[in-house]
């Protein structure tokens, strides 16, 4: 488990092919093991998930949350957590009910202009959608997030987009990195 999954830790090599990166706050159990007890904190504020934040309980779950997270900030462009007019707001509180309001024009990244396919754009939104489910329970396996995201990436290349995704991830990464140097 990595227990800090951020796009800043996501870094791209000269093919675009993500490496997870930093692990000092890793953890490895055996395979009999699914969860520990942790009572140091750890991970970055936003993408941590709550239910750790609440019980102290260690599982790759925790993972699949942030994770989600990091696909909301590269569908939306925003950061995990904003502070707008002396407030901090969370990702989730901002996109969730523009989502269950039906309007995912005004959650997907500006910068793409409105080029990008509408099916693949739901699907990437559902698939953190279920990663970020409030009970870990629901939440996915990394190995059907991955099988997911093949399908959403197909659905964007076979519509002929003319974004390529790698653009968005590049974008969001320079982003989040961007905000760490201020």
């Amino acid at each position: 488990m990595h227990r800090d999954l951020k796009p800043s830790n996501i870094l791209l090599d000269e093919n675009m092919h993500a490496k997870i990166a930093d692990f000092g706050l890793s953890r490895t159990f055996g395979d009999d093991i699914d969860s520990h007890i942790s009572t140091r904190p750890a991970g970055t504020l936003g993408y941590v998930d709550p239910e750790f934040q609440r019980t102290g309980n260690t599982n790759k779950k925790n993972d699949v949350y942030s994770f989600g997270i990091v696909l909301f900030v590269l569908i939306t462009g925003r950061q995990a957590i904003v502070r707008e007019g002396g407030e901090t707001i969370h990702i989730l509180e901002w996109a969730i009910p523009i989502i269950e309001g039906g309007d995912i024009q005004n959650v997907v990244d500006p910068r793409l202009e409105g080029e990008f396919n509408i099916n693949s754009a739901w699907k990437i939104v559902e698939i953190a959608m279920l990663c970020t489910s409030p009970n870990a329970d629901e939440r996915p396996d990394m190995s059907q997030i991955l099988a997911d995201l093949k399908e959403c990436l197909s659905l964007e290349t076979y519509c002929g987009s003319t974004r390529d995704i790698d653009e968005l991830i590049s974008a969001a990464t320079i982003s989040e990195t961007t905000l760490l140097a201020r």
